[in-house]
């Protein structure tokens, strides 16, 4: 990665996206395994999962700061959701915003993991469209 000045502020939004990131894609993929045994979509998502990654992970660990998180805690919406659906939907969501900020982040840093970011966004946009569309992938009584 190149150096730059705000390292350590860039490194503590790098780990939180990172981990929002394949956090809301574990979500999807478990729903799309356990709950509707699409295979297809479950693999794709799994795919992204492990190539959402840096190479220098120990880097940036030491910048998390759980403790002065000032929004750690959830707002009323983020505790409510009506159906499996409005999961899948709040973690696509989730996840292309965090592969977003990760893609603009990695601008400072290093130009082909920005593109890495950008392309998982656009995988998880044509999921997303895939998988909320599709009835007949919905095996659930």
């Amino acid at each position: 990665m190149k150096s730059s000045s705000s390292e350590p502020k860039i490194f503590r939004l790098i780990d939180a996206n990172l981990n929002r990131l394949k956090e809301g894609i574990r979500v999807i993929e478990d729903i799309n395994r356990y709950l509707y045994d699409n295979k297809t979509i479950s693999a794709k998502l799994k795919s992204l999962r492990h190539l959402a990654k840096i190479d220098n992970y120990l880097t940036i660990l030491p910048y998390r700061d759980i403790q002065n998180d000032i929004l750690k805690k959830s707002v009323d919406t983020e505790l409510i959701r009506k159906d499996i659906d409005s999961i899948l939907l709040a973690n696509y969501k989730r996840s292309q915003e965090a592969a977003r900020v990760l893609e603009e982040s990695f601008k400072l840093l290093d130009s082909n993991k920005s593109e890495e970011f950008k392309m998982i966004r656009y995988e998880l946009y044509a999921l997303e469209q895939k998988n909320l569309l599709s009835v007949t992938d919905k095996n659930i009584p």
